[in-house]
């Protein structure tokens, strides 16, 4: 049943494994810094209700909605990205690259989603742990 798997393993070369362990290790270095920074760098009522976004605001019309289109991009990009992270085996932090992809997407019905999974105790103490560390007040929730 298994007999592919030992095929295969058996196929690879050191060099090849390197590789693997070292975008292993990239990967994980890459999510944690990106997911670090914007924690940190939110205001604390981001996922508080009443907390309005303006992205770019002042800037000129064309310029907004081309960085507007980038951010939504690099968004849809980090949610999938997170999906991957999810699987076993695949170093990162899923469910937090996720939670930054949402942030940045601008899509209808984005913030329960958000609210969902800022709210779970892991979570929400990892940011606020991060936050503290940084000498930022705790994320202000609903």
């Amino acid at each position: 049943m298994f007999e592919w798997i030992a095929n295969k393993w058996s196929s690879f070369t050191w060099g090849e494994i390197g590789l693997a362990v070292g975008l292993f290790f990239f990967s994980l270095t890459v999510s944690l810094v990106a997911i670090s920074i914007v924690m940190v760098k939110i205001p604390p009522a981001y996922f508080s209700s009443h907390y309005e976004r303006d992205f770019m605001p002042g800037s000129p019309f064309l310029v907004r909605w081309g960085a507007v289109i980038v951010k939504n991009i690099f968004g849809v990009f980090l949610i999938c990205l997170g999906i991957l992270l999810s699987l076993p085996g695949v170093p990162g932090q899923g469910v937090l690259t996720i939670l930054l992809g949402l942030i940045m997407v601008d899509i209808p019905g984005k913030r329960p989603i958000e609210a969902r999974i800022i709210k779970r105790p892991a979570v929400l103490s990892a940011i606020n742990n991060l936050r503290a560390k940084y000498n930022k007040p705790p994320l202000e929730l609903d």
